[in-house]
């Protein structure tokens, strides 16, 4: 039933089983005795479903999704001037971690269960949306314990000195470094900011360092069952990403608050003067309103039960106007929701994607299947037939697999090179197909003999005839109200491959208007 549940809710049940099982399965029975037999239901989230990462999400979404609880509204508190906490952030921060958000969430009751969530909830979120941390670091601080204002700064490592999250004396942040170096945890995220002159650093009005982000917070602030008031910071070098975490942490969170769905605001100073209210919707009920004509999906429903499938999706909706436009209300939790699109893909899921009904397309064609695909098709089935197995590998590679290994120089594979390889193993596009039959062969060495393999696949060669560079002639220059704010650079006359934006703004329509 609950596997049924998530199908329809748009999730998948991977499986279900038990620490005891997991264990069983990956060290044996004899490293099981002991194990935890608790059931554990392991689903498997969209990555852009940040709001269904922690159990109060996922449960608020099903408890919705079933119509048993109405969608809750979130409500901003600003507190009277003067008795709001507040962030400076210093210029120091420029050139490491330049963005910081916060927000408090007042008079929260945790239990073991509730506060192991919170925690688990950092972790997802620093592990998807944060990129490690690398875009975002997320701190949590017992706000009794300090006292605003709350200063963000960067300084040198020699002058940062505090007591680090469970630890029993103080360090300087270079030792801090050392201490962490060997951590199974923590030690991935050292090289964030190691090699920089300046380390960033939070201190209360007091001097107490609440946290060193994006490593680690520090003692005297550290959140327990008997904290009743949350200080939540997030600073990164993703503005956009900052604001979607805090929207999450607080929102998840708040249910638990005396008066539930509530947070309390901050106010960040930037160093430039300027103030900023975070969370940054006026009412967190209210966050965006789209409107979208209901024709979009008159396959679906009408616009009456159209709304009622969106409200069920947590996108609280009602029909307007003469019934052909639908007001649908954004929450803070749908960070997911950019486009007419999405809101369409979730009407389709509340109706069910079994339940549209199948028509014939308008435009009739008939498919073939491409020579070369019948060729390699029918080389397959024979050498099948002759006995060799086929290998798939990776169409990626190292420079050293199509060029040392092979006696050759990498300049005269004219191999395709990638910019940003993510590890050493995918460097470049394969050239032959050579090295991956050669590196299963390794990995098979076991196996009796003989290995009979191969592989028909495409391989990845430059053309020396095509273009590939930058043609600075050719672009476009953007203008929003009759302002200049980027130009587009063009490889081909039908083809944009770079922005380039020589102003800040927030783009609702542009106009592209070619010059040379």
């Amino acid at each position: 039933e609950f596997d049924e549940l998530c199908f329809e809710f748009g999730l998948e049940l991977d499986e279900i089983t038990s620490e005891k099982d997991i264990i069983s399965k990956e060290k044996g029975e004899e490293k099981a005795k002991g194990a935890s037999d608790v059931v554990l239901y392991k689903i498997d989230v969209p990555a852009n479903r940040y709001d269904l990462l922690c159990l109060e999400g996922l449960v608020r979404g099903l408890q919705v999704f079933k119509e048993r609880i109405n969608l809750p509204r979130f409500e901003k508190i600003i507190p009277a001037e003067g008795e709001g906490q507040r962030l400076i952030v210093t210029e120091q921060t420029a050139q490491i971690r330049p963005h910081a958000v916060a927000a408090v969430l007042r008079n929260i009751t945790f239990t073991k269960d509730r506060y192991d969530s919170f925690i688990d909830l950092q972790e997802k979120l620093h592990q998807n949306i944060c990129r490690k941390r690398a875009l975002v670091a997320i701190g949590t601080h017992d706000l009794d314990t300090i006292t605003g204002p709350f200063t963000f700064t960067a300084k040198a490592p020699s002058e940062i000195k505090f007591k680090p999250l469970n630890q029993s004396k103080e360090y300087t942040a270079s030792q801090i470094m050392d201490l962490y170096r060997t951590d199974s945890h923590l030690r991935h995220y050292l090289h964030l900011i190691e090699n920089k002159p300046r380390y960033p650093v939070i201190y209360d009005s007091n001097g107490v360092v609440l946290s060193m982000p994006p490593i680690i917070n520090g003692d005297h602030t550290k959140i327990s069952l008997k904290t009743r008031n949350v200080f939540i910071e997030c600073t990164g070098t993703d503005i956009t990403k900052a604001k979607i975490v805090l929207d999450i942490m607080v929102t998840m969170f708040s249910e638990y608050c005396e008066k539930p769905f509530t947070v309390e605001a901050v106010e960040v100073v930037h160093p430039n003067g300027k103030t900023h209210i975070y969370p940054v919707s006026t009412a967190l009920g209210d966050l965006c309103v789209l409107r979208e004509r209901a024709s979009l999906t008159q396959t679906l429903e009408t616009p009456s039960s159209l709304a009622k499938l969106l409200t069920r999706m947590c996108l609280k909706s009602h029909v307007t106007g003469n019934g052909n436009h639908l007001e649908i209300e954004i929450p803070p939790t749908r960070a997911d929701i950019i486009h007419a699109c999405d809101i369409v893909e979730d009407a389709a899921i509340a109706y069910g994607y079994n339940n549209i009904q199948m028509v014939i397309p308008k435009t009739y064609t008939i498919a073939n299947q491409l020579p070369l695909n019948k060729l390699t098709e029918l080389l397959r089935l024979d050498l099948a037939a002759a006995g060799f197995t086929e290998a798939l590998t990776f169409a990626l590679c190292s420079q050293e697999d199509i060029a040392d290994k092979l006696g050759t120089d990498i300049s005269a594979t004219n191999a395709v090179i990638i910019a940003n390889p993510k590890t050493a193993e995918f460097q470049v596009a394969r050239t032959t197909l050579l090295p991956g039959l050669l590196k299963t062969i390794a990995a098979n060495r076991k196996m009796p003999l003989p290995l009979k393999l191969f592989e028909i696949s495409d391989i990845v060669v430059k053309d020396p005839n095509a273009g590939t560079a930058f043609f600075p002639g050719r672009c476009a220059e953007v203008f929003v109200k009759g302002q200049s704010i980027g130009k587009l650079g063009v490889v081909h006359p039908d083809v944009i491959t770079k922005f380039e934006l020589t102003m800040p703004c927030s783009v609702l329509e542009i106009n592209i208007e070619p010059f040379v």
